[in-house]
């Protein structure tokens, strides 16, 4: 193999035939930053690093356990008490050299503390309040979101830019198992709308997607316009 086929261009081949040489570079000047390490966290971690996304903030303060590593996929038996962040950052760097993950071992609030400079942040909590703060925290810094959560075999994504995440108010429920390929799906999901806006294609914004499998196990997706 030549340089340029062993080099950055051979990394990312198939990205650069799919949007050419100059989109693919200018996404090493973008900076974002993931909320949770844990299910969407790992994915989200491992397919935009592997994209070529230049800083990823990975922000967790949780230590892996052993009934996450079924569905959290950077986790393997062995990781038990280690960091999330530091863990799934050192996978995502081992996996593509052209990214720099920086892990946070804080709470969000911490993090929060500071004004960064970032392009997109998504969200890959279990936590409703914490979404509002990310929200609030996106909107004074004047940058979108991506929301995703899931449960058992459903799962609901939305590129926030203007909307009002007061919609998301639920009263208190216990929360159902989850089932492993729905919580990549899910992240698979977030993980190409961030790609496409991060890439300067179109993203359909302010649009709640939601996928279930219904009682005779088809997959539906609904679409709901969110309040702004």
């Amino acid at each position: 193999m030549n340089g340029d086929e062993s080099g950055y261009n051979g990394y990312f081949n198939r990205q650069v035939m799919l949007w050419g040489e100059e989109t693919q570079a200018s996404l090493q000047e973008k900076r974002i930053a993931i909320v949770g390490s844990g299910g969407l966290g790992s994915s989200l971690v491992l397919a935009l690093g592997a994209s070529g996304i230049g800083h990823i903030d990975l922000v967790d303060f949780d230590e892996v356990s052993t009934h996450n590593i079924h569905r959290q996929i950077c986790f393997r038996t062995g990781d038990e008490g280690r960091y999330k962040a530091e863990v799934a950052a050192e996978l995502a760097q081992a996996r593509c050299p052209y990214v720099e993950v920086l892990p946070h071992t804080v709470d969000f609030g911490t993090y929060a503390q500071k004004v960064r400079p970032l392009d997109l942040i998504l969200d890959a909590t279990d936590n409703l309040p914490v979404r509002a703060d990310i929200d609030a925290y996106a909107k004074r810094l004047g940058i979108p979101w991506v929301y995703g959560s899931v449960e058992a075999f459903n799962g609901q994504v939305c590129f926030i830019e203007r909307s009002d995440f007061g919609a998301f108010r639920i009263t208190d429920r216990e929360p159902a198992g989850i089932a492993a390929p729905i919580v990549m799906h899910i992240a698979s999901l977030q993980a190409n709308l961030a790609l496409r806006y991060l890439a300067g294609l179109p993203v359909k914004k302010d649009l709640l997607y939601y996928l279930f499998f219904d009682a005779e196990g088809e997959l539906v997706t609904q679409k709901f316009k969110m309040p702004v």
